[in-house]
């Protein structure tokens, strides 16, 4: 569980850097509004999913039923990152297409998440045996690590509120871009 808990770090905080460089700084895909609707949507969606891996797994274990509630959540999570890949197709076009460094920060993403699942789903199959309950039983990390993911958890559901509203064109969803600024409108 160690070693899935570490890679799970480094997915949030690889994931946080895709966010605040590339979708914020660079993309400015909150000021698109409407026309990065679909990808800002998908983004919540997996941001809601992460939430429950980074704020569950260093605190609990889900045991018996619950441990195919955990590969639900997870399964989920990679539909929508691969449909996230295509939609970005369309919501980038604008931009010229999705960054090359972003392209290869979601590649190194992919790695780390297939490492974590390769350590998290021996871990599953163990609960899986128990009988079923989401029980309190933290795993023995360090409480850094463990802190660490409680702290994910908050960040990565609030960017995930944020990305949202955002989509749904709520006032000042864009913020802090302008909406009316001709580089978030022609896409530089």
């Amino acid at each position: 569980m160690i070693p899935a808990l570490w890679l799970l770090a480094a997915q949030g905080t690889i994931g946080a850097f895709d966010t605040f460089y590339y979708h914020e700084w660079k993309a400015r895909l909150p000021a698109r509004g409407k026309a990065a609707a679909t990808e800002l949507k998908l983004h919540t969606g997996r941001a809601l999913l992460y939430a429950v891996l980074f704020g569950t797994l260093p605190w609990f274990s889900w045991r018996g039923h619950w441990a195919s509630a955990l590969l639900v959540v997870i399964a989920a999570e990679i539909v929508l990152t691969l449909w996230d890949f295509v939609a970005e197709i369309s919501v980038r076009k604008v931009l010229g297409d999705v960054y090359a460094g972003e392209r290869v920060t979601h590649a190194i993403m992919g790695i780390a998440y297939g490492g974590m699942l390769a350590f998290l789903l021996p871990v599953v199959s163990r609960w899986w045996t128990l009988q079923t309950a989401l029980a309190l039983d933290p795993p023995a990390i360090p409480e850094f690590l463990r802190w660490s993911l409680s702290t994910m958890t908050i960040g990565v559901f609030l960017s995930g509120l944020r990305d949202l509203y955002a989509a749904l064109e709520l006032p000042h969803g864009g913020w802090p871009w302008d909406t009316k600024d001709p580089a978030t409108s022609r896409g530089v």
